[in-house]
């Protein structure tokens, strides 16, 4: 099954770090994923640009906005995910455990629903 570890970060955790202690974790994150990959576990991975940078796309009753920044007032932001392949929910959030950026926001772990099933279902 799949599942998607969804990377929040606390930016006043991080930028509370020296720059080479972040460099040692992102360096770790990389080179550990990388072993993920390799056994055929992560199937996908990317960091997201700073929450700045993020614009929300909303409609309610027929009238469209463009918002900046995330929706939601949090003190985590969005900053990344990991696709990865779990025998379940158990390994899955055991496998976010091995990331840093739990000590530094949280992960939250989330299966990937089966989409062919929904599209069978509705005849897409």
């Amino acid at each position: 099954m799949q599942y998607l570890l969804l990377v929040y970060t606390d930016p006043d955790l991080l930028g509370a770090l020296p720059a080479e202690e972040y460099d040692r974790l992102m360096h770790g994150c990389i080179t550990h994923a990388d072993e993920l990959r390799a056994a055929g576990t992560l199937l996908g991975s990317q960091q997201l640009e700073d929450a700045s940078t993020a614009r929300c796309v909303r409609e309610r009753g027929g009238i469209s906005r463009v918002l900046d920044g995330p929706f939601a007032e949090t003190k985590e932001v969005l900053a990344g995910f990991n696709l990865i392949e779990a025998d379940s929910h158990e390994e899955a959030v055991r496998i976010a455990h091995e990331f840093p950026w739990i000590r530094y926001g949280s992960i939250e772990v989330r299966p990937v629903r089966d989409f062919g099933a929904v599209r069978r279902r509705v005849g897409a």
